[in-house]
């Protein structure tokens, strides 16, 4: 029972990220579009949904099955921005495909390297983010940290695994070059997400 519930806070936390998605999609503005993305971030660390970005980030502080949880949570924010994704593409609104079918073409005609790259800096901000929100004492600063790095990520155009997926869905563009796109995409994220917990680590060892 517990890991089922995991598994539906996981597929929660995909469909707040889906419905950050939505409204970056909607807006004319790409700076408007990446502050109201946050409203995705900040329900997951409100409300404690599981979000691969911020899982990964403690895999070394954690045991070896740590490892099993943030697979199970990857596969639940897919099926959670799947089910935001083309639910969408069944309203109304599904015109919000098209701007994000641009937005895919243009990752997709990207190189892996190039790919790599922008998901590290990506999990680095969302690490200082949710670790930010899970540390910071001060009530403010929790929520300031997740503004800025949600919104740095996206102008800068850094590449989210989660917020792929649902990009994804929504266009309806998933192939086998998709899949291994996102497969590098989560894996650059996961570098990204362990790089100041290391670096704090081997600072407390020092």
């Amino acid at each position: 029972m517990k890991k089922l519930a995991s598994f539906l806070y996981s597929i929660l936390g995909g469909a707040c990220i889906g419905i950050g998605g939505t409204v970056f999609l909607s807006c004319e503005n790409k700076v408007t579009g990446a502050v109201f993305f946050c409203l995705g971030l900040f329900a997951i660390c409100t409300f404690g949904f599981n979000l691969f970005t911020g899982k990964v980030g403690y895999v070394f502080e954690q045991p070896l099955a740590y490892t099993g949880f943030v697979l199970s949570v990857w596969l639940g924010n897919l099926v959670g921005t799947g089910l935001v994704g083309y639910a969408v593409r069944a309203t109304r609104i599904a015109g919000i495909a098209e701007k994000a079918a641009t937005i895919c073409q243009a990752k997709l005609d990207d190189n892996l390297l190039s790919i790599f790259i922008l998901s590290i800096f990506c999990n680095i901000l969302m690490f200082i983010a949710v670790d930010g929100f899970k540390n910071n004492s001060h009530e403010v600063g929790k929520y300031i940290g997740i503004f800025l790095g949600v919104i740095v990520f996206i102008l800068c155009g850094f590449e989210h695994c989660v917020a792929n997926m649902y990009y994804f869905s929504v266009a309806n563009v998933w192939s086998g070059k998709a899949l291994l796109y996102l497969l590098v995409m989560s894996v650059g994220n996961a570098c990204g997400g362990v790089i100041i917990p290391l670096c704090r680590k081997l600072k407390e060892q020092a």
